[in-house]
């Protein structure tokens, strides 16, 4: 039994434009690569820190670099849950070890998940916050997308998602309030939402304050968000959300995104699959979870200036993978690629 080598790099990807929630904005993502090697084999993954959780790049590199001399070659995706908590750290180790064992195993990520062949998806186009006249622009210019994901805060909900449909009338929509209503305000909007084609609302209610939910019976289901976060709080969502977003960054990884995604079905939830903004690294695994998922929300690398070679395709919606070069294949054609992170520490 030998030591895994564990390489930790931090990248900037600019955005397109600057991206806004109800919580502040940006222009870049911020990400962390993981990159492990058996001395044959190499796997890499991508994860985001989210200051939401108290999470910087700083201390998601400190969490990762604390725990690799614990890293064998006989380490597992099942041991990694035990090392650390859930969170950015430990999604790009967990996701890292799964491409490094499809790599070391040559079988594909599919195969060692047990599912089935992937198929194209359709994912939401997001639109951040903005004016009202500049919010209906952007819908219009994507009003083929059958989804558009819409972040808002408690300010012109009806003037704001009026004026979008208007200008996307045959799309659905994903309201993304980031925590910023209360319960009143969501009682208030509910009707006149449901007429504008709203499909979900993404955590109305602050994590903290979501008891108010309980009992109620919305006219559109509510999405847990915030207030989901791994398979073992699952229990906590139950009478409050009709739905939840499974994202790897909060579960800590594929492994656990995959226990919580069967506890929820059991359970009755609608599924739904989302990102924080990164690369098309970052949605690669992620992709795994949204095929069986009734909502996704994997348009990371749509924000981006530009993402990874071998990506992922967005057209109008249609979200498709394209060979397994990226990650969780079985052949080493990225090894050229990551050469520059091979000189580990």
């Amino acid at each position: 039994m030998s030591q895994l080598r564990c390489r930790v790099i931090n990248q900037q990807w600019p955005l397109a434009k600057e991206f806004r929630i109800s919580r502040g904005a940006k222009t870049q993502a911020d990400v962390i690569v993981v990159v492990l090697s058996d001395g044959m084999h190499q796997g890499w993954a991508e994860s985001v820190p989210y200051a939401r959780y108290g999470e910087t790049i700083e201390s998601v590199t400190k969490q990762i670099k604390d725990v690799r001399s614990q890293l064998t070659t006989e380490t597992t995706n099942e041991e990694l849950l035990t090392m650390l908590p859930a969170g950015a750290a430990r999604n790009a180790l967990d996701c890292a070890l799964w491409d490094l064992i499809t790599k070391r195993q040559q079988q594909s990520i599919l195969r060692l998940t047990k599912q089935t062949p992937e198929k194209a998806l359709i994912t939401a186009q997001t639109l951040s916050i903005d004016t009202i006249e500049a919010m209906a622009q952007e819908a219009g210019l994507i009003n083929k997308s059958p989804l558009i994901k819409v972040k808002l805060d408690d300010r012109l909900v009806i003037e704001r998602m009026t004026a979008i449909h208007l200008a996307a009338p045959q799309s659905k929509f994903i309201i993304d309030a980031n925590e910023a209503w209360s319960f009143e305000q969501l009682q208030q909007w509910l009707p006149q939402l449901k007429s504008l084609n709203v499909a979900l609302i993404e955590q109305p209610l602050p994590a903290g304050n979501d008891d108010e939910l309980l009992g109620f019976k919305p006219s559109i289901p509510l999405c847990a968000d915030e207030s989901c976060h791994t398979s073992h709080g699952l229990d906590l969502l139950k009478g409050k959300y009709q739905a939840i977003n499974i994202k790897l960054d909060k579960t800590g990884g594929l492994t656990d995104a995959l226990k919580l995604l069967e506890k929820a079905t059991e359970a009755g939830f609608i599924i739904m699959t989302g990102c924080m903004v990164g690369t098309s690294l970052a949605m690669a695994p992620a992709f795994i979870i949204a095929q069986h998922a009734q909502f996704v929300d994997l348009d990371g690398p749509i924000l981006l200036a530009k993402d990874r070679k071998f990506p992922f395709t967005f057209n109008n919606g249609n979200m498709k993978h394209s060979p397994c070069q990226l990650w969780g294949g079985t052949n080493n054609y990225l090894n050229k690629e990551l050469n520059y992170l091979t000189q580990f520490m």
